[in-house]
């Protein structure tokens, strides 16, 4: 059995080896910087512990956890475009970089790297793999089209919000353990649970990236908080806050965010005020605590031993108590 630290190492250990062709450069070149960039490398983590949790060996599951991982990373270099996201983990973003064309067509080929690279696991489990594969893609898709319709709203639901990040966000998390478990020789049973166990981490992680932007450690975090409300973007404070007020409050706090005049700091110190008035910062981490009990109650239900499920459980606890 693995150790989260040593589920890392491999990941890291894979990622390097990828080999990519010399020519085109400029299409290769966007690849390589996107997937060294580092990042928290959870979701290939997840496919690797997934599969230990029913082989000794995660051999199996290593081309599955860079496909997941490769995956992730071409919806980033996308989603930099979408969001005019000028940097991603310190760095200048790939279409910043170089240009959007670039970063569309980069983006394209690691699409299909990461099917090439699935394609590469077990021959009796490929038909699988791709079945569930493809339903994970579907969903990220879906997630990021209702994100971009949420920028026009102002009428967006705590509801339609959770459903936004349970595709955008926790269904890759979910599917990542799926895979693996798939790659492990798990049954459908054991293989639901293991992805309803994800979805509730993927929704928990989702909340405290929003918690975070608006009562995090600007010191811890490497960055300004705040960003959200100067952006105006719909997550879950606001979303809550919006169900919460009454149509003063509603109108108060949308002329806040509608507010370009306002200084930044203003406008966020304002912002905060009502959610501090609402008391948001706690229902928000009840929110996150309740997804956390889902979770680890999944995993009573799963018949493992809980010896076995010891890094799972330590993954999802640092999880919890992260500060950035």
């Amino acid at each position: 059995m693995y150790s989260v630290r040593e589920l890392l190492e491999i990941t890291e250990s894979e990622l390097a080896s990828l080999a990519y062709p010399v020519s085109p450069d400029g299409l290769y070149a966007p690849m390589r910087y996107a997937l060294e960039g580092g990042g928290k490398r959870i979701r290939p983590v997840l496919v690797l512990m997934g599969c230990n949790l029913f082989r000794e060996s995660v051999t199996a599951a290593r081309p599955a956890a860079l496909a997941v991982e490769v995956f992730h990373n071409f919806t980033l270099l996308h989603d930099d475009i979408m969001d005019h996201s000028d940097t991603r983990r310190g760095k200048p973003s790939v279409y910043k970089k170089w240009n959007e064309n670039t970063a569309i067509l980069s983006g394209d080929m690691m699409l299909i790297y990461a099917y090439r690279l699935l394609n590469r696991c077990e021959e009796s489990l490929v038909p699988r793999l791709l079945d569930a594969f493809n339903e994970i893609a579907l969903g990220v898709c879906e997630g990021q089209q209702y994100d971009m319709d949420f920028e026009t709203r102002e009428d967006v639901s705590v509801d339609e919000y959770l459903e936004m990040i349970r595709l955008k966000t926790a269904v890759l998390l979910g599917g990542a353990l799926q895979l693996g478990a798939i790659c492990g020789g798990a049954s459908a049973e054991q293989t639901e649970l293991l992805y309803r166990f994800g979805l509730n981490i993927g929704l928990a992680f989702q909340l405290q990236d929003d918690l975070l932007d608006t009562y995090g450690d600007p010191a811890i975090l490497g960055k300004p908080v705040g960003e959200d409300i100067l952006a105006g973007k719909k997550n879950f404070l606001l979303s809550k806050a919006l169900s919460m007020t009454d149509e003063n409050g509603r109108i108060e706090l949308l002329s806040l965010l509608r507010n370009q005049e306002m200084p930044a700091a203003d406008k966020i110190a304002a912002v905060k005020a009502i959610y501090d008035r609402l008391d948001l910062k706690t229902i928000t981490e009840q929110q996150i605590a309740a997804y956390f009990g889902n979770a680890f109650h999944t995993l009573e239900v799963l018949d493992i031993d809980s010896e076995r499920l010891k890094p799972l459980r330590e993954l999802a606890s640092g999880l919890l108590n992260r500060q950035k």
